[in-house]
């Protein structure tokens, strides 16, 4: 089949399976033209927690789906390429954290959406880049042990008093992203707006003129008043953005990252998790009881 094809029998059998498609902002354009829901980690987070319907197909990566798993057990979730991971997801060792709260007894642990199921058990609140200065704002604690990202930890630590231990985990994607090409980019488009995404590096933000999440670069993109935008964050954003902006013109900010793990699923990947129901996430019943409670506190700070 091509691809107009697949896309129409995706379709077809998404109604007949009784089925809700999710789908991340960084995947290919192909697939962002199916999704039920098509939103960053939070939104879709909550989407996850209330959608009706038998079976949830989640084109993202592996702890996306794991996360829809958490919050709808009862529901059959597909993740349709298995080899779909989140390095940073991986950085985090689960018996090292547990020696870090160890070490820290009063420091309350604010995991990052963006981690294992396992992680998200040891955790007291997740969070996401929309909310996370509000979640480490609100929990009541003054020590704050901050999983799996070193760069959100930095930025959220701008807006705190209180202390944060960071975990040395990054996003290889956004941690590309340096000062001297944002600058540079700057200098070729003086006229646009530079946005850029929390997991980027530090000085990268230092020199931004907003720092949001994918869903506030969807908000500002269109009720900006400013016709050009420079774009801190993998490049799937720039389609969507394009795409509901056409008044608008958008540019990377620097060479376009792209996040392997986002881009392995493709329409056919789709179209055989549907046909087959395959690629099934499954999580011990322990793991998902203490990891929704922590997914649950973060869908409060919103």
């Amino acid at each position: 089949m091509d691809k107009e094809q697949t896309a129409k029998e995706i379709l077809r059998l998404k109604e007949k399976r009784g089925t809700v498609l999710l789908v991340h902002n960084y995947q290919r354009g192909e697939i962002q033209e199916l999704a039920d829901f098509l939103g960053d980690s939070l939104g879709l987070a909550r989407e996850a927690s209330e959608v009706s319907g038998r079976m949830i197909v989640f084109c993202g990566v592996r702890f996306m789906a794991e996360t829809a798993k958490i919050l709808s057990p009862d529901k059959k979730v597909l993740l349709p390429r298995e080899d779909a991971g989140c390095p940073m997801a991986q950085m985090v060792d689960v018996q090292e954290l547990k020696k870090l709260k160890a070490q820290h007894p009063e420091a309350l642990v604010v995991t990052y959406v963006n981690s294992t199921a396992e992680v998200k058990a040891e955790s007291y609140v997740c969070c996401t880049s929309a909310n996370a200065v509000k979640v480490v704002q609100n929990v009541d604690a003054e020590e704050i042990i901050f999983t799996p990202d070193r760069n959100l930890a930095s930025y959220v630590q701008r807006f705190t008093q209180k202390k944060i231990i960071p975990w040395d985990g990054f996003c290889y994607v956004h941690d590309r992203f340096t000062k001297e090409e944002v600058v540079r980019a700057k200098k070729a488009h003086p006229d646009a707006l530079l946005i850029v995404h929390p997991e980027c590096p530090p000085e990268v933000i230092d020199e931004a003129d907003e720092v949001l999440s994918t869903s506030g670069m969807v908000r500002i993109a269109r009720e900006s008043s400013s016709k050009k935008f420079l774009v801190g964050t993998e490049e799937g954003m720039l389609y969507r953005l394009k795409k509901e902006n056409p008044d608008k013109t958008l540019y990377s900010a620097g060479v376009a990252k792209i996040c392997r793990g986002m881009k392995v699923t493709r329409l056919e990947d789709l179209h055989q998790a549907l046909l087959k129901e395959q690629h099934t996430i499954e999580i011990p019943e322990e793991i998902v009881d203490r990891a929704r409670t922590a997914l649950e506190r973060m869908l409060t700070y919103v």
